[in-house]
């Protein structure tokens, strides 16, 4: 199945089961494209998205198959603006499927060309998500393997900012 996957999200921030998703991808597909969203759905971003550019960008610098773009509104429109047909979504729990599912099932509605190829995350990596990272980082908690350096690295210039602890991750 080559050519171009897409796989979207907004990375607030990059955790070790994006990346699993994304080194696995690499696998099966040409190329992909980390398409990061502005998060218009009124969720507040803890980096913003130069941020989270940045870290996802450092992270790949060295995989000339990753691309690092931004998108605002439909999916579906992205998808056809970068000429690609398919979009790759990690699972990790049940309730991860049943909302991957629906929006697979919209995204097919408005675009029948469009696939999503749903891969589950290792199992080590099952219970990450952006926001327990967040949660563990804002305590003070170890994430050394949970997260790339850079993320730790930012996490703490953005607490400095705010006249807050530093973090330690050893």
């Amino acid at each position: 199945m080559p050519g171009i996957a897409v796989y979207p999200g907004s990375f607030d921030p990059i955790t070790y089961g994006h990346i699993n998703i994304i080194d696995r991808g690499l696998k099966i597909f040409d190329s992909i494209i980390i398409a990061i969203s502005y998060n218009q759905s009124g969720k507040k971003s803890f980096f913003s998205l130069e941020e989270r550019v940045s870290m996802v960008q450092e992270t790949f610098k060295d995989e000339k198959r990753v691309v690092v773009e931004t998108f605002k509104g439909l999916l579906v429109d992205y998808l056809q603006s970068r000429n690609a047909k398919i979009i790759l979504r990690g699972l990790r729990t049940v309730a991860d499927f049943e909302f991957e599912l629906q929006m697979s099932l919209a995204n097919k509605k408005m675009s029948g060309n469009i696939e999503t190829v749903f891969m589950m995350t290792e199992g080590k990596y099952s219970f990450l998500s952006s926001s327990i990272i967040k949660e563990i980082l804002l305590l003070g908690g170890p994430v050394k393997d949970l997260v790339p350096d850079v993320v730790v690295k930012l996490f703490n210039e953005r607490l400095k900012e705010r006249k807050s602890d530093i973090v330690s991750w050893e």
